[in-house]
């Protein structure tokens, strides 16, 4: 699969007029340009839809807005403003008191992911310890119905990918950024999370996951959403730093190029399979956090191709998707369709991601 892959990459990401319109002008040691400048003006979008009243985006829904908060946490960093740490400071005294909790393990599990990002950048352990707090409800989850795994909500009638990636990419996470026993317990639970996710049948014939399990805890065949495939090396990245062991990467890469290739067209863009009628209120946001997580697993296992890919995909959505006043759409490859907070941030996450490894 990653020869396939990498024939594919250099077919679709070296020949076409899109991939030929990404020159990038940059110093050694400065970050690249174009990426600087379209991140500033792109994540100054984004920031017209932030409600400081309510702490969210307008246009955009609770789950989302954790998302869109990481994109602007992600861009200030880059650009050295402090404008992600004060958006993410009245966010958390908005809705503290709730823990950042609900009815759905999969909105808290972005949430938890999201306080991890700001506690990088702001050093603040509030942050820290609302992301432990999110995961002890998220293990509450956990039952041994299809052999185990969390469910989507705590109606508990449906077990499926992203909630279960979530919740081992969290896991991990927390398991990096703690210590002692502390940092064991959330080792072990993110390699149980890990093994459940990979033999929980969700996987199919193309090494894709399908959005979740049926009644008899077989892969329903639902979508196969790029985030689905996103999440899971996040996930995979956090257990090789805690672990060194090499073949959650080699794992990883197999699950990226499996993806690029089945969910890319033949001029190398990322589509999300409900492009054609519009994606509804969430999908718009999945492919931003495929490539984001793409860009994590590139940080530590860099591949031409790979890193081609995400750049590509940048260039594209701001050569062919953009509209009026630096807003981002839905598809990639264009025609600008509209906006709103999960198209941009999605969009972000992307230019993000290109500047980071630029």
């Amino acid at each position: 699969m990653a020869a396939v892959a990498a024939l594919f990459l250099s077919a679709v990401l070296y020949s076409g007029p899109a991939a030929s319109a990404a020159p990038v002008d940059s110093a050694p040691g400065a970050l690249p340009r174009p990426f600087l400048d379209w991140i500033a003006r792109s994540t100054a979008t984004l920031d017209n839809w932030y409600d400081p009243g309510t702490g969210l985006f307008r246009t955009t829904g609770w789950w989302n807005s954790a998302h869109a908060l990481e994109a602007e946490l992600t861009a200030s960093r880059l650009l050295g403003d402090d404008r992600g740490a004060r958006r993410a400071a009245t966010t958390y005294a908005a809705h503290r008191a709730s823990g950042f909790l609900n009815d759905y393990y999969d909105d808290e599990g972005w949430w938890g992911l999201t306080w991890l990002v700001a506690y990088d950048d702001t050093g603040d352990a509030r942050y820290l310890r609302t992301a432990q707090g999110i995961f002890d409800d998220l293990a509450g989850g956990w039952d041994q119905t299809c052999g185990g795994g969390i469910w989507w909500s705590k109606e508990r009638k449906y077990k499926n990918a992203i909630a279960n990636e979530l919740f081992t990419a969290l896991g991990a996470e927390l398991a990096v950024h703690t210590t002692g026993a502390d940092s064991a317990r959330y080792r072990d639970w993110a390699l149980r999370g890990w093994r459940w996710v990979l033999d929980s049948g969700m996987l199919d014939n193309r090494r894709l996951f399908n959005d979740g399990l049926d009644d008899m805890c077989h892969n329903n065949g639902q979508t196969a959403w790029t985030y689905n495939q996103g999440v899971v090396l996040t996930a995979a990245v956090a257990l090789f730093r805690v672990t060194g062991d090499q073949e959650y990467l080699r794992t990883a890469r197999r699950l990226a190029d499996a993806a690029i290739i089945a969910l890319s067209g033949p001029d190398g863009i990322l589509h999300e399979p409900c492009e054609a009628n519009g994606c509804g209120a969430d999908g718009p946001q999945f492919k931003g956090i495929f490539i984001q997580s793409l860009a994590r697993l590139e940080a530590v296992s860099p591949d031409l191709g790979r890193t081609a890919f995400i750049e590509h995909n940048a260039v594209s959505l701001w050569t062919h998707d953009r509209g009026p006043g630096d807003q981002l759409g839905l598809r990639w490859s264009g025609p600008f369709d509209s906006g709103d907070a999960a198209r941009q941030s999605s969009a972000l996450a992307c230019l993000n991601a290109a500047a980071q490894l630029a």
